[in-house]
């Protein structure tokens, strides 16, 4: 597929990677489309260039609106926490993602990219799992609704009128990442922060990296297919958070058992219930820091001939850099 002249809306785009991929569309000459429910996130994305349309894939009227004159619809909103209720995220996750995807079809767009994510697999799998493996829900609202979304939306899928990319993403990072980047470096300045000693992995990509997976995927017209990615790397998260630390000019983060991280957080979480605050992290977060092994992208290689380009050492570079 020719991207120039294209349309390319892209839900949730005043998030960090919704704002991120606007970004490399309109360098790239698309013409962007945003849906933003925020109105502060929205203008950050209108001072890019981006029309935007207020409001969210939970509202059928205005998904149909968003879809009107586009070729091509990225679908990254979504609601991503670690905890919290199960309808509250079936909402966004499933329901927002039938709506437009409904509305993309009925508007005659030919193809629509779904940002979904590797923790699709859960939380325990074999080594080098691929896009072939059975998904695991766990007892996770986030795992369990982005799981739904997938099969939901493959049942919509047609090669020829409506074709169907999914990007199960791995763990996301760079600047503005709040679960690998943002919260982290914060816990750390307050000497809050601790990773887990029992996982082994931090499946992490950087959002550059995974946009230009997406538009790979794009441009060879891969629909009805599902990519794994990732940077490709083993990084433990000793490594990943230190060199974090490193960047954010904070001392080497410790270590602790899964089981005493969970209930530091739960007591953090139930303090701000308490306060009346909305919990800023779940107990659960511990369960995404502690993988066991790496996600296979041997097809993403092959099929895409997806290369990440931004090194582990240069999206750290960069994180400082947005920070100074």
């Amino acid at each position: 597929m020719n991207l120039t002249d294209k349309t390319l809306l892209i839900t949730g785009i005043g998030e960090f990677i919704g704002l991120r991929a606007a970004e490399i569309a309109i360098a790239k000459g698309l013409k962007v489309r945003g849906l933003e429910k925020n109105p502060d996130l929205a203008k950050k994305a209108q001072k890019l260039g981006a029309e935007v349309i207020l409001g969210s894939v939970t509202d059928s009227s205005i998904a149909q609106k968003a879809c009107q004159d586009v070729d091509i619809v990225l679908h990254t909103e979504e609601m991503a926490k670690e905890g919290g209720s199960t309808k509250e995220f079936a909402q966004v996750n499933i329901d927002g993602t039938i709506n437009i995807g409904k509305a993309a079809r009925d508007a005659g767009i030919k193809t629509f990219v779904h940002l979904s994510t590797a923790l699709v697999y859960g939380f325990d799998y074999k080594n080098g799992v691929t896009e072939n493996e059975q998904l695991v829900k766990e007892k996770n609202p986030y795992c369990q609704t982005k799981i739904e979304a997938e099969k939901a939306l493959q049942q919509l899928n047609s090669l020829q009128d409506f074709g169907i990319i999914i990007i199960r993403a791995g763990d996301v990072y760079g600047p503005g990442s709040i679960p690998w980047t943002v919260r982290p470096i914060s816990f750390m300045e307050q000497k809050l922060f601790a990773y887990t000693n029992e996982g082994k992995v931090i499946n992490h990509v950087y959002v550059d990296n995974l946009i230009d997976a997406i538009f790979l995927a794009i441009e060879k017209e891969q629909h009805g297919e599902i990519f794994n990615i990732t940077d490709g790397k083993e990084t433990s998260p000793q490594e990943y958070f230190t060199r974090l630390a490193e960047t954010a000019g904070c001392s080497a983060p410790s270590s602790l058992g899964k089981e005493e991280i969970r209930i530091f957080l739960k007591l953090r979480c139930q303090g701000q219930k308490l306060l009346r605050k909305q919990p800023d992290i779940y107990p659960e977060a511990v369960d995404f820091m502690s993988r066991p092994y790496a996600f296979s992208i041997d097809k993403a290689r092959r099929i895409l001939n997806y290369k990440p380009a931004i090194s582990l050492d240069e999206g750290m570079s960069r994180i400082k850099e947005s920070r100074s």
